[in-house]
């Protein structure tokens, strides 16, 4: 199935997001955990793209195996930084081989080996020119977009960020997803400000659960994300407390995803990190609101 369909709908509902073995030696514990999370029939699973693309067969085979025999529809990434023209065009190729039908198509990471080489000989530079690459396949792919309700980290301005989304949306973005929040009144303010800048795509809100205080140092590396006092009196009160930090992260997400359905956001995706049990705590939190 298509997601656009699913995101289109009225109905209240929820995703996961998985990723998938850096080894041979860990890709059956990691397709458990992934089971495990499709067992819960969230409305889709998004399943991640290794950097460089190291894990991409890994990627396909988590996404075939949740679609048949699960049912549940996949999202597989694809990524292009790091990759020629031809590598991108044999891995579409391997996706829709594979049966994927939706794909997030991001840039990814810049490698430290990429760092200081020049720029004018990479094939792609931003992940508009993946986009574009996707839809003019003809694989009748739908093409889903990541977005950054506090600026993109390498854009000037929001401004600007606003500006290189709406590329990719005319380019052929269905719909985006958000990278993590913790403040929901930073996704309000993101969507006023796009919607008045003509993007109307669906827009799926990426809540994480920040289940160990460690975590919060890397999320904050990744995304930038601030971090509400309410958050960090959180963390600095159960930080330490392994099974009350937990708790307490579930607790916060939760509330986050309660809020956003509260105001009219209709469907939210879950950065799980193939955590069953995380996956599953939340979807028993919200078992009547989703009517599960």
């Amino acid at each position: 199935m298509k997601l656009i369909e699913i995101l289109k709908k009225p109905a209240l509902s929820l995703s996961f997001e998985v990723f998938p073995p850096k080894t041979d030696s860990a890709f059956d514990s990691v397709r458990h955990a992934t089971e495990e999370i499709a067992r819960l029939a969230p409305s889709f699973i998004s399943v991640t793209y290794g950097a460089g693309g190291g894990t991409s067969q890994y990627t396909l085979d988590i996404a075939r195996n949740i679609m048949e025999r699960y049912g549940v529809p996949t999202l597989a990434h694809l990524t292009c930084v790091s990759s020629t023209r031809a590598t991108v065009r044999e891995k579409i190729r391997a996706m829709k081989e594979a049966g994927i039908e939706n794909v997030m198509a991001l840039r990814g990471d810049i490698p430290a080996s990429m760092e200081n080489s020049d720029r004018s000989l990479w094939d792609y530079h931003h992940a508009v020119e993946l986009v574009r690459e996707l839809r003019e396949s003809g694989a009748g792919f739908c093409i889903g977009g990541a977005c950054y309700p506090e600026v993109h980290p390498e854009s000037p301005n929001q401004k600007e960020d606003i500006r290189r989304l709406k590329e990719k949306v005319e380019a052929g973005c269905e719909f985006l997803t958000t990278q993590m929040f913790f403040d929901n009144a930073l996704l309000y303010n993101f969507l006023y400000k796009i919607r008045e800048a003509g993007i109307t795509v669906p827009v799926v809100p990426g809540v994480m659960p920040i289940t160990n205080g460690t975590q919060v140092a890397r999320a904050i590396s990744l995304s930038g994300s601030f971090m509400p006092q309410r958050f960090k009196s959180l963390v600095d009160r159960f930080g330490d407390d392994p099974a009350a930090m937990k708790q307490a992260g579930i607790a916060y997400a939760t509330d986050q995803i309660i809020d956003l359905y509260a105001n009219n956001v209709t469907h939210v995706h879950v950065y799980s990190m193939n955590k069953p049990d995380v996956a599953a705590r939340i979807c028993a939190n919200l078992s009547d609101i989703l009517g599960k």
